[in-house]
């Protein structure tokens, strides 16, 4: 078995037809591929069997999650040098997991085979999601799936995410830092809905309380907040209570297809419609339509991607969806806005905050990196792996415009009359840079 490094990086570069991006070291300590260049680390042959039984995205990610695969070296250097192979269609390359589906896979396999041993790859780590019960996006489904991901303990969240707790895209100026540029972000969300003295804000999918909190706090807002995640609606309690605001903000673990205590005056969704669906879609524009009052604004922040060639062939994620949001889905920039019209909104701006995110996330993940010990025994090593790759990942796909982030204010427009925004100007940037 010596030198398999140099035999793993001769038969990936004749399934690619091209050089590999990065050095391979092997698990006998054999290493080839560029000088100089960032290494790809096998620590272990069991990574091979988890690729070549499970061919694809998904039998990466179990590799790495295990710890059998590993980087030497910047990551973002390595995703980024690896996008073009793994994900992207460049041309007529079809990329590295197409490649690994063809016909000509099955001339290595011997090779392939002999390199990893023929042992079954071992069960998927722990971490994997498992036990998905009813049809995708019941209300019981749901609440699994938000369970998994934001049920893993606050301070693992806190760890990350920083004092501010808001997971989602922040809003840069240069030179600032994370609190600052989430405070900026919700700030620029209350602006946008132009929230009042005693104004009803529905916060859907509230997180961990930083929304209400701003609104009650800056703009004197009535709010009630929705989550699926208990340990969220527990944390943004203690919050409330803690900055004596318990008269002017309500927590619910609620599904927000639940909520009837309507007309509000504005909607805030940050970071939520992601998890929604696409078969659910038009529900969730309808039923938030329907909780505002007439003139009532909704600021949906929202993830999209690139349109697919064949939007048929499009399949979730099986990185993100086993092991980071189950079920999540995300719809197109486009579509999105065409079903708030056809639910009745009037769309009245759209704000692309792509880069913002790529900084953010950096950001989260260098929160991580510096508290790695911390983070391994507040969670698992696994699940650290996990949330290290997919911030990484999705940085570089941010900033490769692979996919983006979108804020769209929509009104519920009285008929007739006008939207309340103003005629010219965009209120929410007077006095900004």
């Amino acid at each position: 078995m010596a030198d398999a490094a140099s035999r793993l990086a001769n038969l990936a570069e004749e399934l690619l037809g091209g050089p590999l991006p990065v050095r391979l070291r092997a698990w006998d300590g054999s290493e080839a591929g560029p000088a100089g260049a960032p290494v790809l680390i096998l620590r272990d042959r069991r990574a091979l069997r988890r690729m070549i039984w499970k061919p694809g995205e998904l039998g990466v990610v179990r590799a790495w999650v295990a710890g059998e695969l590993d980087v030497e070296g910047d990551l973002y250097e390595v995703l980024d040098r690896l996008s073009g192979l793994l994900w992207e269609r460049d041309g007529d390359s079809p990329g590295l997991f197409a490649a690994a589906r063809a016909p000509r896979l099955r001339a290595a396999a011997r090779s392939l085979l002999r390199l990893a041993g023929p042992v079954p790859p071992p069960a998927p780590p722990a971490e994997e999601v498992r036990g998905r019960s009813g049809g995708r996006h019941t209300r019981r489904r749901d609440r699994q799936a938000i369970s998994h991901h934001y049920d893993v303990g606050n301070e693992f969240y806190e760890l990350v995410l920083g004092p501010s707790m808001v997971y989602s895209c922040a809003y840069w100026t240069p030179g600032g830092t994370l609190e600052e540029a989430q405070r900026d972000k919700l700030d620029l969300v209350a602006r946008k809905l132009d929230l009042k003295e005693g104004d009803r804000l529905l916060d859907v999918g509230c997180g961990w309380g930083s929304m209400a909190l701003h609104a009650a706090r800056e703009y004197g807002a009535r709010v009630v907040g929705v989550t699926l995640s208990r340990e969220q609606a527990t944390h943004a309690r203690k919050r409330i209570a803690e900055e004596g605001l318990t008269d002017r903000i309500e927590i619910r673990v609620q599904d927000y297809r639940d909520v009837t205590d309507g007309p509000y005056d504005a909607i805030s969704s940050i970071g939520m419609a992601e998890h929604v669906g696409a078969v659910q879609y038009r529900e969730y524009a309808d039923v938030l339509y329907g909780l505002l009052a007439p003139g009532g604004r909704l600021l949906n922040h929202q993830i999209s991607r690139r349109p697919e060639p064949d939007e048929a062939a499009y399949a979730i994620d099986p990185f993100i969806d086993a092991y980071v949001f189950p079920d999540g889905e995300l719809a197109p920039m486009g579509r999105t806005l065409t079903t708030l019209e056809d639910a009745g909104f009037e769309v009245r701006d759209v704000e692309a905050l792509r880069e913002h995110y790529a900084l953010t996330l950096r950001r989260w993940v260098a929160n991580l990196e510096a508290d790695w010990d911390r983070a391994v025994r507040l969670v698992s090593p696994g699940r650290a792996r996990v949330w290290r790759l997919y911030m990484a990942a999705s940085a570089v796909s941010f900033e490769r415009n692979r996919i983006g982030v979108n804020q769209f204010l929509a009104v519920k427009t009285p008929a007739p009359g006008t939207s309340g925004l103003p005629l010219r100007t965009r209120a929410w940037t007077e006095g900004t840079d």
